[in-house]
């Protein structure tokens, strides 16, 4: 199956319970794109024992999973430059849903 999952939040907990899902879709061979809108585009910053999310991400990123992130909500806060994600537009999020066979928001 091929997963969209858009995450909204930099909340530590849910940023991290998406990732750890994507990480177990992608463990079950399911295809799985993730896209980082609002707020979302600041995790990589998250610093937090209990909900690490970075390592998470990387997980993802290591078992196959495509990260994007939404370029005009990185450029509002001026973090084109700090993110490893791939700047992306609002177009590769509607061909990421269109991709997908189901689509997952956090």
């Amino acid at each position: 199956m091929k997963l969209a999952i858009i995450l909204e939040t930099k909340e530590h907990e849910k940023a991290w319970n998406a990732f750890r899902f994507g990480v177990a879709a992608l463990k079950k061979k399911h295809e799985v794109k993730f896209f980082l809108m609002g707020e979302a585009v600041e995790i990589e910053s998250i610093q937090d024992k209990q909900y690490d999310v970075p390592a998470e991400m990387k997980k993802l990123e290591d078992l196959g999973g495509e990260l994007l992130a939404c370029g005009t909500c990185l450029k509002s806060r001026h973090l084109e430059e700090q993110t490893s994600c791939p700047i992306s537009t609002m177009v590769d999020c509607v061909e990421m849903v269109e991709w997908a066979d189901q689509t997952i928001t956090f």
